[in-house]
């Protein structure tokens, strides 16, 4: 096992890093030792000058700076790492500073759009059941595409009226199933399910037209097509759970209850949906201010 793999077992099993992110760093670290051997220096070799050249490489590539902050976490952490495994006798990542996201604002549908889109799923055929349950979830219950895609039978629970999410990090919570949610899953469940179902136990919830466990791929492209028959060009997974939390705080809920109900680590992630215009605060505006007409 290279120092990389070890890295990113420990990443993996201490730290409960995703698939995804663990994927994500290897690419990284790749990257940099790709950069590194042009240099003629390796991963353990590499001095402060080579990677701050590195990242100035990727500035100067073009990538945005999302990016490069994980490719400077990933380069922290691996060399934090290495330093305390006592792989390398000096950190030339240690003063390495990641780059400031843009902080962007969510883009939430509209109630009337989000009721048009999960409305717009729901035929008797197991892919009609199988889109309308997927969309209630994504939108009455504010859950990522992974982590849509991710659900076992086993995690529902619809007497109880929860499901069982299992989050970034190996977090779990619990999140409430409303009615219509509940409706939809308890169809697809007992008339579109067992149709899909290709032999054997495929383990995941919700499948393709093979039988086999949907990808988050498959997902997009559902929510693409439901989204585009409505004219709702704008929506996208992500967009069903950002509607989830701004109807939430729209109707009064709590930041604090609609951070649970995410799964965020950070209320600071969630804070980012009092920022939305209200239709109350837009109104307040329009009555109050001078210059609103």
């Amino acid at each position: 096992m290279d120092l990389v793999d070890e890295y990113l077992q420990g990443l993996r099993v201490e730290e409960g890093a995703s698939p995804l992110t663990v994927s994500a760093y290897r690419r990284d670290l790749r990257r940099l030792a790709a950069f590194l051997a042009s240099r003629r220096r390796s991963l353990q070799t590499a001095r402060s000058a080579d990677v701050e050249a590195h990242l100035g490489a990727l500035h100067a590539a073009g990538l945005g700076p999302r990016s490069v902050a994980r490719q400077v976490a990933a380069i922290r952490g691996f060399y934090r790492f290495a330093r305390v495994a006592g792989h390398i006798a000096e950190d030339p990542a240690g003063l390495l500073e990641a780059p400031r996201p843009p902080r962007r604002l969510p883009r939430a549908l509209s109630r009337d759009d989000a009721r048009v889109l999960v409305e717009a799923a729901g035929d008797e055929t197991p892919a009609g059941l199988r889109d309308r349950a997927l969309l209630e979830l994504l939108y009455g219950c504010g859950l990522r595409a992974s982590e849509v895609v991710g659900l076992k039978p086993s995690d529902l629970d619809l007497h109880g009226q929860f499901v069982v999410c299992h989050g970034k990090g190996s977090r779990q919570r619990l999140v409430p199933v409303g009615g219509a949610a509940r409706r939809a899953i308890q169809g697809y469940l007992e008339r579109g399910r067992p149709r899909l179902v290709r032999g054997g136990n495929p383990g995941a919830l919700f499948l393709n037209h093979r039988g086999r466990p949907l990808s988050r791929q498959g997902l997009w492209v559902i929510v693409r097509r439901h989204a585009s028959r409505v004219g709702l060009p704008q929506a996208f997974p992500h967009a069903l759970r950002h509607s989830f939390a701004s109807h939430l705080l729209l109707g009064g809920a709590d930041l604090r209850s609609v951070q649970a109900l995410l799964g965020h680590a950070d209320i600071g992630t969630t804070e980012i949906y009092t920022h939305l215009p209200t239709d109350a605060v837009r109104q307040m505006y329009r009555r109050f201010h001078p210059r609103a007409e």
